[in-house]
C-alpha cells in the first residue's frame, strides 16, 4: 500500500529557467546564451548539487571561461542571485498538495540542488510547509538517480521503499528509484490533472 508519496522539484512543483536568472543581468543574446552555458550548464554546477565544491571555488571556475569582465561579473549575479529568478510555482500543484495531504498521504521532496536551497526552499516551492521531509543532493553529496540517493530518503525518514511512489520529470530517476523498490510516475507532460488521476489509481 502506497502510503507516501515522493516528490521532485523543478519541473514538477515548480518550473525552472536559468535563462530567466541571465537575462536579467544580461540584454546582448550571445553573452546570454555564453554565461548561461558556463554558469548553469557546466560541470561545477552538478558539482554544487553534489556538494562537492563550495560557491567560491564553483564561481571562479565559471568565471575563467568567459572572455569578458561583463560576463564574468553577469557570472557572479547570476550564480548570486539565481534563485529569485529561475523558478516559479507549477500551476494547480499547490491544490493538488494540499488534497494529497489531506487524504493521509505523507509528503516528501528529493531533489538535485544545491545547498543554497536550504536557505530558499520555503520561499518558492508551492505547499511545502505540509511536506513531512525534504532531502536535497548536495546536503548527502549523490545526486538522482544514484542509489544512494534514494536510500539516504528512506534512512533519513525512516520509510519503506515500497510504500512509497516517486514523481520526478525524468525517466533516468524513475528508473533509478524502481530499482530502489519505490515505484514512480513520469511527470514530463506537466499535466496536473493527469497526475491526479495516476495517484487516484495508487489505492
Amino acid at each position: 500500500m502506497i502510503r507516501n508519496l515522493v516528490f521532485d522539484m523543478g519541473n514538477v512543483l515548480v518550473y525552472y529557467d536559468s535563462l530567466r536568472a541571465v537575462r536579467n543581468f544580461v540584454k546582448d543574446e550571445d553573452q546570454v546564451q555564453a554565461v548561461n552555458t558556463s554558469v548553469f550548464v557546466s560541470p561545477e554546477w552538478l558539482m554544487l548539487d553534489m556538494g562537492v565544491i563550495s560557491e567560491d571555488e564553483a564561481l571562479r571556475r565559471m568565471q575563467s571561461r568567459l572572455k569578458t569582465d561583463g560576463e564574468r561579473e553577469a557570472a557572479g549575479l547570476c550564480l548570486g542571485h539565481w534563485h529569485e529568478y529561475c523558478m516559479w510555482p507549477v500551476p494547480g500543484m499547490e491544490e493538488l498538495v494540499t488534497y494529497l495531504k489531506g487524504e493521509g498521504y505523507g509528503l516528501y521532496l528529493c531533489s538535485n540542488a544545491s545547498l543554497r536551497m536550504l536557505k530558499c526552499y520555503e520561499d518558492v516551492i508551492p505547499g511545502i510547509r505540509l511536506f513531512d521531509g525534504v532531502l536535497f543532493s548536495a546536503e548527502v553529496k549523490c545526486v538522482k538517480p544514484q542509489k544512494e540517493m534514494y536510500n539516504h530518503l528512506f534512512e533519513r525518514f525512516g520509510l519503506r521503499p515500497e510504500e512509497c511512489f516517486f514523481i520526478d520529470d525524468q525517466p533516468l530517476n524513475i528508473e533509478g528509484s524502481r530499482a530502489c523498490g519505490m515505484d514512480g510516475y513520469c511527470f514530463d507532460d506537466g499535466d496536473v490533472e493527469k497526475l491526479r488521476k495516476v495517484i487516484g489509481r495508487l489505492r
